[in-house]
């Protein structure tokens, strides 16, 4: 399995995620077909089980805050939080009324709780150790109410990384024609993918290439960064995006 196109919330995300890929990020997954909305309704279910009567979520790492959108239908408050300045402007367009702040996964200081925090699409994996890992977990559950739930979607594990990976797409969307070619290579724990696109339209052909670097973090370090933020946590295969959840429960409050 292989990584693919997300955004990230460390150093640099600016400079990766500027304003012509973020006009391109929403239309890719768009066609690619991504199901925010199952995401979501599966996120949602588990937190209830949890806790059933959670009313506020904070999305980090949220980019143009396609799944806020989706997760207003189930809880009272949602907020997000972004490194990209560009993909905040695409979330606030679209989600008026809906607060999204600047900031750094590993340096949430917002000043306030909620009864879920959520941090998807992988966006963990632009973390460059388990001690960012470690500092990432801990900075959200202390946003956590107490009781409140974590959860995080991580990047493939090491062992189901396929070294080499190459993905591509013709999509159409009427007179727009995107074209996307990707690949991934491995050292050690760290990946890099390269992705190009060309987005053709009545205007003519424009090139747009990024190159992002992943972790490949352990179940053992996702566990242990659980663990060490004082959350109970378990691993969830599956799901709408194939790579599981990790969902954890902060203290003082039983369901």
């Amino acid at each position: 399995m292989s990584t693919d196109s997300r955004h990230p919330l460390t150093a640099g995300a600016d400079d990766v995620f500027g304003a012509e890929f973020a006009e391109i990020y929403d239309l890719t997954y768009r066609l690619r077909g991504k199901d925010y909305a199952a995401e979501a309704d599966w996120v949602t279910r588990l937190v209830r089980q949890r806790r059933p009567d959670a009313g506020s979520l904070l999305d980090v790492a949220c980019g143009t805050g396609e799944h806020l959108a989706r997760f207003r239908a189930h809880f009272a408050e949602v907020a997000g939080v972004d490194r990209s300045p560009a993909m905040l402007d695409v979330a606030r367009a679209k989600l008026p009324g809906v607060p999204v702040w600047f900031g750094d996964m590993c340096e949430l200081a917002l000043g306030r709780t909620f009864g879920v925090v959520t941090c998807l699409f992988s966006s963990v994996g632009y973390l460059d150790s388990p001690e960012e890992l470690a500092a990432a977990v801990a900075a959200m559950a202390r946003h956590l109410d107490p009781g409140g739930v974590l959860v995080v979607e991580p990047l493939w594990f090491p062992e189901d990384f396929r070294d080499g990976y190459v993905a591509g797409d013709v999509l159409r969307d009427g007179a727009r024609t995107l074209a996307r070619v990707s690949h991934s290579r491995r050292t050690g724990r760290a990946v890099r993918m390269d992705i190009h696109y060309l987005l053709a339209d009545s205007a003519g052909i424009r090139h747009v290439a990024e190159s992002h670097r992943n972790t490949l973090f352990s179940r053992e370090e996702y566990l242990t960064a659980f663990d060490a933020a004082g959350c109970v946590a378990e691993y969830l295969p599956g799901g709408p995006g194939g790579r599981g959840l990790f969902v954890g429960s902060s203290p003082g409050r039983t369901s």
